[in-house]
Parts: structure tokens; C-alpha cells; sequence
């Protein structure tokens, strides 16, 4: 899937038709703080195995991709609803 890198969006909060800008969302890396992490740490420790089961089957073929707009206007951001696909490339 090829989407440009500029495109003409409704921005919810100017309430109008703006150029926005497409950047590909990626996952941040996970808080060591947040509780269950805290306790995947703890279940995990010492001589006990993995404390869920190995997901069966295989993995998918596609991929689901969100995309965040950003307005250049009020510099604000929002997603579209995320979109299934196998490759994914932002074009100038």
C-alpha cells in the first residue's frame, strides 16, 4: 500500500480541510513501571517457566498499520482507523 505524504484531511479541531501531514505510528517501547509489566517480571523470575501458553497456528500475512495525521495548522493529530496490509511505504 502506497499513501502520499501530504494529503488534503478534515482536521477535527480547526474544523476544515487542511494539507496533513502521514507519518506511520510506531509501538514505544513498554514502561518497566506499569503493574503488569511488574508482574510478568515477577512471574518470570527465578526458575519458573513462561507463565502463558505459546500462541498456536501461524502468524498472519498482513500487518495492521495506523497512520497519524498531523495538521500543520494547529499542529494537532489524529488516527484513521488502522488498515490491514502486507507492505506499507509513505511516498513525497
Amino acid at each position: 500500500m502506497k499513501l502520499p505524504r501530504k494529503i488534503k484531511r478534515y482536521c477535527p479541531s480547526c474544523k476544515k480541510h487542511t494539507l496533513h501531514e502521514a507519518e506511520r505510528v510506531r509501538k514505544r517501547k513498554a514502561s518497566e513501571l506499569k503493574w503488569g509489566q511488574r508482574q510478568f517480571r515477577r512471574v518470570t523470575a527465578g526458575y519458573r517457566g513462561f507463565p502463558r501458553p505459546k500462541p498456536e497456528g501461524r502468524e498472519k500475512p498482513t500487518k495492521r498499520i495506523n497512520i497519524r495525521f498531523r495538521c500543520p495548522e494547529c499542529k494537532k493529530a489524529h488516527q484513521a482507523p488502522s488498515q490491514r496490509a502486507k507492505k506499507f511505504e509513505l511516498e513525497e
